[in-house]
């Protein structure tokens, strides 16, 4: 099964992909083209929202504004007039950058930092909770990327890109605490690093894989491959499940770091690709969710 192209951005660095219920949008930022983006595959309109620094990713609000992670710190940004509005900074070293992140079920901001320097093991997992507090969930993480949370709200699944595995942690809904972390997931050398991650209805995961052209499939529960959706842009970075009824898998990709060659062999790299794969995901969580 191969996804398509539904939207040819050109993304340097298209990341963070995020589908709205309340409207019907698919969010998603490109880092490096510093600016997010609200894509309504209805009427193939994309809307772009400069942010001035690098954007690693974005929540919803339910009042139609977002957060987005700046490398300067977690910003509000009016999808009206695109101001922003900074909230929270927790990062002190010019070379480290906000990465991917989502929501939980309770409304905190997760969202972990990369190194621009590829300093192993200097990055941090934050929690950006909604009465404004910052704290500290892991240390020494090289390129935190995807996360994602059971269905029943008590395990939190969680990628750091070099180690080639997802990690699942018991997560307390209540307070957002995480302990006991297991590998659940071991991807094969060569086939790609884990990058963004998603969860289906049925509690599977879904990993978009960097460098492999790929959205695989697994069960956490065994650990098994079970589907692979290819991509015609080897740097695959996040997938989604969006639309009316959360039936098509939205992936972003990007462009940035290919060699000439490569960007003539894959002409749509950096493009936002589609592709309806037999099952329906979940809603994401809004910051604040209630």
């Amino acid at each position: 099964m191969q996804a398509k192209s539904i939207l040819h951005a050109q993304a340097v660095l298209g990341e963070g992909a995020l589908w709205n219920p309340e409207t019907a949008r698919l969010y998603w930022v490109d880092i490096e083209g510093r600016a997010l983006h609200i894509f309504d595959p209805a009427t193939g309109q994309d809307q772009h929202f400069p942010t001035g620094k690098r954007v690693g990713s974005v929540v919803p609000l339910h009042d139609g504004n977002v957060l987005v992670a700046l490398q300067n710190g977690i910003h509000r940004l009016d999808t009206t007039s695109g101001h922003l509005t900074r909230l929270a900074d927790p990062l002190t070293d010019e070379h480290l950058r906000f990465n991917d992140g989502k929501c939980d079920p309770a409304g905190r901001f997760w969202v972990g930092t990369f190194d621009l320097q590829l300093r192993p093991r200097a990055g941090t997992l934050y929690r950006y909770d909604p009465d404004g507090r910052t704290h500290v969930m892991l240390r020494h993480i090289t390129n935190s990327n995807g996360i994602a949370w059971s269905l029943d709200k008590q395990t939190m699944y969680y990628i750091d890109t070099p180690t080639l595995t997802v990690q699942a942690f018991d997560y307390d809904n209540a307070s957002g605490a995480i302990a006991n972390p297991r590998v659940v997931v071991r991807f094969p050398e060569g086939t790609g690093w884990p990058d963004g991650m998603t969860i289906d209805a049925e509690g599977m995961l879904w990993v978009a894989l960097w460098g492999g052209g790929a959205v695989q499939r697994y069960n956490p529960a065994t650990g098994i491959l079970l589907q692979v959706v290819t991509v015609p842009a080897p740097f695959t970075s996040s997938c989604a499940f969006g639309g009316p009824k959360l039936e098509t898998l939205f992936i972003t990709s990007a462009r940035g770091g290919l060699a000439p060659q490569q960007q003539q062999a894959f002409p749509l790299s950096g493009d936002v690709f589609a592709v309806e794969p037999g099952v329906a995901g979940v809603r994401a969580y809004f910051f604040g969710e209630k």
